[in-house]
């Protein structure tokens, strides 16, 4: 088992920046790559962002690359998404979830791959 608590989500204006934090425990963290989905309001979850197990791989969605970086400290156990830039239409619920098969071999952005999933941390981007 991988227990997962997103924090750092909050209020803030179109064009300001937040830093989640996904905090893991349990079982190895450096197992797992790491993935992080979002979900608006009367929307499907989507993905956000991947990690991979030694963080020297990331991807991201089209609507957030070169505004979103990932990040993770393998000896804290903690993944970061770093969101600069932010629009309205960035608002959703984020999640962070784990992912235990190798990065190359497995479909990163499809959250049916990822076995373990965080509560979720709210963000909402004024306009």
């Amino acid at each position: 088992q991988v227990q997962l608590v997103e924090s750092g989500g909050g209020l803030v204006q179109a064009g300001g920046s937040l830093r989640l934090s996904c905090a893991a425990s349990g079982r190895t963290f450096s197992n797992y790559a790491m993935g992080w989905f979002r979900q608006a309001p009367g929307k499907e979850r989507e993905f956000v962002g991947a990690i991979s197990q030694s963080g020297i791989r990331t991807r991201y969605a089209d609507s957030v690359s070169g505004r979103f970086t990932l990040s993770r400290d393998n000896a804290k156990k903690t993944v970061y998404l770093q969101m600069n830039s932010l629009k309205p239409e960035d608002t959703a619920v984020y999640y962070c979830a784990a992912n235990p098969k190798s990065f190359l071999s497995s479909n990163w952005y499809d959250a049916y791959e990822y076995d373990y999933w965080g509560q979720g941390t709210q963000v909402t981007v004024s306009s």
